[in-house]
């Protein structure tokens, strides 16, 4: 069988951000379980505008084509301000069919609340974008430290978790889109 197609698409582009970190982490995580070729999205390493533009500019037009690429997601995010960064938003915002028919899981972070109410944000914009929202999330305490640290056992069964939802939505929903095209 073709492996899946999975994009970790890291969503914070702040300086001293530990978002890069978790995500890397997190990806060697996927890639080490059979069936997933996974690419990392790192939105801080594109030259995104400040401003809509009328036309995308080349850097919209290589993320809009990677998520197009994709078969499934998952999405790093830190929770601020009991939401997510709007680098995240605006990344997010640039695709709209790209999105649609396909699962998406989140790895969020945070102190405390590990990063869940950004995840509840998100789950409504992928809804609202016809994507496939999977259960289970990896969230880390920061309180605890990074993944590697404290915990790390119990997030890597949570990655065991959620990697398994999104295999299965990613190979079901291939063959849904291979049957019939997604019209909405």
């Amino acid at each position: 069988m073709t492996p899946l197609r999975l994009a970790v698409i890291i969503g914070s582009t702040r300086e001293g951000r530990v978002g890069d970190r978790i995500g890397r982490w997190f990806a060697a995580q996927a890639r080490g379980r059979a069936g997933l070729v996974v690419q990392e999205l790192d939105l801080a390493g594109y030259a995104f505008p400040t401003a809509l533009p009328a036309e995308p500019t080349p850097a919209m037009r290589e993320f809009v084509g990677q998520v197009a690429a994709a078969e499934a997601f998952v999405v790093v995010t830190p929770e601020y301000n009991h939401s997510f960064p709007a680098s995240l938003k605006q990344a997010i915002d640039f695709a709209y069919d790209e999105w649609q028919a396909k699962p998406v899981g989140f790895v969020s972070y945070g102190c405390r609340s590990v990063g869940l109410h950004a995840v509840d944000q998100l789950r409504t914009v992928f809804t609202a974008l016809h994507a496939m929202t999977v259960r289970d999330t990896v969230g880390v305490d920061l309180l605890d430290g990074e993944p590697t640290g404290h915990g790390e056992e119990r997030l890597r069964q949570d990655v065991r978790v959620l990697l398994d939802e999104l295999c299965w939505w990613g190979l079901a929903l291939r063959e849904g889109r291979a049957a019939r095209p997604y019209a909405c």
